[in-house]
């Protein structure tokens, strides 16, 4: 049976300007980080893809290591896009990433031309897509200079194959020489992607202000810290959950300070109507210089709980103080 996109999918997202640019974003967006690899079954994403698109989520974040394995996360959005999503392109904005390891020898990772540009070369053939919407350097390369890095986004999107350069994990004073560079040569910064969260406040409030102050919008991503912030962990590590998983949340970060953490915020979210992980997008999401929060979801039922988040960004004064009780404080990241 052929599959049509919900014809009201656009009456159910809220969209934010990305800066200064007229691309608009959804406030909540697709990661395809950890589960949309070649070891999770191609119907599980496809059918996760799709209803995210029905719920107006038209942005998906990649990058060329997403899997596992390295690239696959690539190849099952570009089978999905063959099947389901080609004639619906133009309504959709595609992100992809280059800067860490991705294949073997001096020229499969860092922020190089050679990489950056085989990199993108190798993503759009994965992806079967003339162009991406977004192109970014993963992450800062000590031993590339700047000028480089920020030459070959520039490159790419002079070439046609990305419509906007991004920059990902880069602290505010290499944000702003970024930006310079990029403008310097013609391609305008879009977008930066940190990771932040109630947990990991790194961001505040060097990073957010220049990025205010530039006119470049904020993707943020790991607003969940990983899951930790959602009721999977109020009583403990759940068996199946990914803190009893090796990988990017080992149970031995999770303290009994944190857990402790964890329920003051859900008791905070309950009282204003909110599950624990809405509560989070909503807080990443109160400051409209982040344009998106993106998430990644393992069902189509976590997708819909997480863009109810976007219908109450609002905090009272009172509620910020209750937050700041449990979180991070600003500038900083709680320790593992």
């Amino acid at each position: 049976m052929n599959w049509s996109p919900a014809p009201d999918r656009y009456q159910q997202m809220t969209y934010r300007r990305c800066g200064r640019s007229g691309l608009a974003l959804p406030v909540v967006s697709l990661g395809l980080w950890q589960n949309f690899g070649g070891t999770r079954p191609f119907e599980e994403s496809r059918h996760l893809l799709r209803r995210a698109f029905d719920l107006g989520v038209t942005h998906f974040d990649l990058a060329n290591n997403y899997g596992p394995p390295y690239g696959s996360a690539e190849e099952t959005f570009g089978a999905v896009m063959a099947r389901d999503l080609r004639a619906h392109r133009d309504e959709l904005v595609v992100s992809t990433k280059a800067g860490y390891d991705m294949w073997p020898g001096p020229y499969g990772d860092g922020g190089s031309r050679k990489y950056l540009m085989a990199s993108l070369d190798q993503s759009l053939r994965r992806m079967g897509l003339h162009y991406v919407d977004i192109f970014y350097s993963h992450r800062p390369d000590p031993v590339t200079p700047i000028e480089e890095t920020m030459g070959a986004l520039a490159t790419a999107v002079h070439q046609g194959k990305a419509l906007y350069a991004a920059i990902s994990n880069y602290p505010a004073e290499l944000a702003a020489r970024a930006a310079t560079v990029l403008d310097e040569l013609g391609a305008p910064l879009l977008v930066h992607q940190p990771s932040y969260s109630m947990f990991n406040r790194w961001v505040e409030p060097d990073l957010l202000e220049l990025l205010r102050t530039r006119g470049v919008g904020a993707a943020v991503f790991s607003p969940l810290a990983q899951g930790l912030l959602s009721d999977r962990y109020l009583e403990g590590v759940p068996v199946g959950s990914r803190a009893s998983r090796e990988g990017s949340l080992p149970a031995a970060s999770i303290s009994e300070d944190k857990l402790a953490r964890v329920r003051g915020l859900a008791a905070l979210a309950q009282a204003r109507g909110q599950s624990l992980s809405q509560m989070a997008l909503s807080w990443v999401l109160r400051d409209p210089v982040v344009t998106t929060a993106i998430v990644g979801v393992s069902s189509a039922e976590q997708l819909e709980a997480n863009l109810r988040a976007a219908l109450n960004t609002e905090f009272s004064p009172e509620e910020l103080a209750r937050v700041d009780e449990y979180a991070a404080a600003p500038g900083q990241t709680l320790p593992r």
